[in-house]
């Protein structure tokens, strides 16, 4: 049987030509600066805003304004692994660090191979990522405790402390939810290793708090990690069920990955850097994020979603995965 990525390496023929993929295939920098330069233009808005006006409201925008950018650096670091952003790979591999995973406590090297096996077996067995999509639809109380957990900081304490593990080589690295414990003796090498894998996380938080401590503001940083522990957490989950959840056919490479169209509020919270053009980004993960859209038009115009999963907002989606 072949492989998801076989099987989209020759239906991207059947749809796109070679002439349009190359068009689409191509990299431009300034694209590539003005998306990083909009997650983080949001993220120092939902410092400024509750630092110019201090009151429970302003706390509460910031949380989910955080939530949702947190999440982009997350899908930087997505993007970045594949080398699909910049026109260099070293910097593709120093923006997806430090303005990406180091802000979520990831980091590319580890995430990059592990990546590759999602779209290798998308939906099979051997999907490392196979838990989060599972178990939908569900009920409505479930649902709810899923969403309470996650906006109350349950969720967001055992995932961190689950990432620390895996950078220790405690756990097998799965950001899926499979927890595989390591025995491994501490050698020289393993304590280099780790030490390796959490100097980048830590340090960029170290430099997040002196920029907020240089600024009069160090109380900031609470809002971060505030928001890494609750609404990063809330739209992970959205975006997880959003892209490969209630699908009908899991196997089936042209069904199992879903597009969902994204207002202004959906694009903040739940599809940052054109995320939720994902059908299109499985059929060819080497475009870059800002010619999805492009992708998008051209695959529609041509009937691959008469067959394709799309929907037209997140709600539909959360709504799919919830059944009584």
């Amino acid at each position: 049987m072949e492989n998801q990525l076989q099987w989209y390496n020759k239906t991207l023929r059947e749809y796109i030509s070679n002439e349009e993929l190359k068009t689409l295939m191509q990299k431009s920098d300034w694209k590539a600066f003005l998306e990083i330069a909009d997650t983080w233009f949001w993220i120092a808005f939902a410092f400024a805003l509750p630092a110019l006006y201090p009151n429970v409201l302003t706390v509460i925008v910031s949380l989910f304004i955080l939530g949702g950018k947190q999440l982009a650096c997350a899908i930087i670091m997505h993007d970045c692994s594949h080398d699909s952003v910049f026109t260099s790979r070293k910097l593709n591999t120093f923006v997806g660090n430090w303005l990406g995973g180091y802000a979520v406590l990831n980091n590319l090297e580890q995430y990059r191979p592990y990546h590759r096996e999602h779209h290798t077996y998308t939906g099979l067995d051997n999907d490392p990522d196979l838990n989060l999509v599972k178990g939908y639809p569900t009920s409505k109380i479930s649902m709810f405790r899923k969403f309470l957990r996650d906006l109350s900081g349950a969720t967001g304490i055992k995932s961190n402390i689950a990432v620390i593990a895996m950078h220790l080589q405690i756990l097998s690295y799965n950001l899926g939810g499979v927890v595989k414990r390591l025995f491994l003796p501490w050698t020289k090498e393993r304590f280099i290793t780790s030490i390796k894998n959490l100097a980048g996380p830590l340090a960029f938080h170290l430099i997040l708090f002196a920029i907020l401590f240089a600024l009069g503001k160090p109380w900031l940083m609470l809002l971060w990690i505030g928001a890494q522990l609750t609404t990063y957490n809330f739209c992970l989950r959205v975006r997880s069920i959003s892209e490969h959840s209630v699908v009908g056919e899991q196997t089936n490479p042209h069904k199992n990955s879903r597009t969902t169209y994204a207002n202004f509020i959906e694009r903040m919270l739940f599809a940052p850097h054109h995320v939720n053009y994902h059908a299109e980004h499985h059929l060819c993960m080497g475009i870059p994020p800002y010619n999805l859209p492009a992708m998008h038009k051209l695959l529609l115009e041509r009937g691959y979603f008469k067959e394709g999963s799309l929907k037209p907002n997140y709600l539909e989606v959360v709504r799919m995965a919830v059944v009584g």
